[in-house]
């Protein structure tokens, strides 16, 4: 799939101004609250129409401003997932699934209900009411309707939003079945880091309406420059690791990526399997000579990449990890202390270590 964006669009005294192309099976417009992303996804979706610009999916084109193309949303084949669930509540879950794909043409139509049933996890939920049914249960069901649409692409509006922590962690395995499954297009809306890290393959971050970044999550996620746009203190960096072995003794796990050994709880995978760490800035110390007696399992040899611009009394360092990108945020004070610079051979304390992709 292949989606290209390059539209205009005036919202107060904020303009929306967003150009990119992407590719994937998961694609995460990402930035802070009021940056734009659902301003951009309406108009992906036709409910907006952009001052100026042009849209086209695989090719065919949604919007040209230029030739008077703007094709209604009930002829894009965009399916679309609210923060909320929006179901009708008058109707059953099943009523519900089955209520797009009436107005698809049977030759049109893909994928089978009782397969979407299955891969997301709600055929006990099928006579039962929307009241009746959790916000976890009410995303998977608000999914499976725009999935049963028979979309060319899924744009789906921080779906997680309405959700607390239990529903969230609840959802996102099922958010990643589809993502692997599915085989349609995701657009994935948020402004949470782990969100993004966790499930997409590329980032288009948005900032005040326009797009400063787009490419591989990792790469994007890594860049010091680009910190307070991704999220400030939540702004950290996402490593490649593989499973290498198990600790059978103390039920742990231990990864290994470039710059060195990551021991996490014990993982249900194989070794060899891949793995994604997400590591918050705020998280990593840093120690110019190797620590030992310290009661942090986690010490990954690097060295200074960058140092930021000083903020307040903090300062963002990139480090290299053996080719890979971690971040600290650190006082100014322990920057001139231990007299960090660009180059200089340092060992990377990591406090906490989240998997990103389980």
């Amino acid at each position: 799939m292949s989606l290209e964006v390059d539209v205009e669009l005036r919202l107060g005294e904020m303009t929306l101004a967003a150009r990119f192309a992407t590719a994937g099976r998961l694609t995460a417009l990402f930035g802070r609250s009021g940056a734009g992303k659902t301003s951009l996804v309406n108009v992906i979706a036709g409910l907006t129409r952009p001052d100026r610009g042009r849209i086209a999916v695989d090719g065919t084109v949604l919007v040209d401003t230029i030739r008077g193309i703007h094709l209604p949303p009930h002829r894009r084949r965009i399916g679309y997932v609210f923060q909320e669930g929006r179901l009708f509540p008058h109707l059953t879950v099943r009523q519900n699934l089955t209520y797009g794909r009436w107005f698809k043409p049977v030759a049109a139509r893909w994928g089978s209900f009782d397969g979407v049933v299955d891969m997301l996890g709600i055929g006990a939920l099928l006579d039962r009411r929307p009241a009746l049914l959790s916000g976890g249960e009410k995303q998977r069901v608000a999914i499976g309707r725009a999935l049963l649409s028979s979309p060319r692409l899924l744009l789906m509006d921080e779906p997680l939003a309405a959700l607390d922590e239990a529903r969230k962690a609840e959802i996102l395995p099922y958010i990643e079945r589809l993502r692997d499954e599915a085989g349609v297009p995701i657009v994935y809306v948020s402004h949470a880091v782990s969100e993004v890290a966790r499930l997409a393959a590329t980032v288009v971050l948005l900032a005040a309406g326009r797009v400063v970044a787009t490419g591989d999550a990792v790469a994007v996620l890594g860049r010091l420059d680009l910190m307070p746009a991704a999220g400030g203190r939540e702004g950290g960096a996402v490593l490649e690791a593989t499973v290498a072995r198990h600790d059978d003794r103390y039920d742990l796990t231990i990864l290994a990526c470039a710059g060195g050994e990551v021991v996490v709880p014990r993982l249900d995978r194989p070794p060899g399997s891949p793995a994604r760490l997400r590591i918050q800035a705020r998280d990593v110390m840093i120690a110019t000579a190797e620590p030992h007696g310290i009661s942090a399992q986690n010490v990954l040899r690097g060295q200074v990449a960058e140092i930021g611009q000083p903020s307040g009394g903090g300062v963002d360092i990139r480090l290299d990890c053996g080719g890979q990108v971690l971040l600290a945020s650190l006082t100014r004070r322990a920057v001139d202390q231990l007299d960090l610079h660009p180059g200089l051979a340092v060992f990377a304390v990591v406090k906490t270590v989240a998997l990103a992709d389980s």
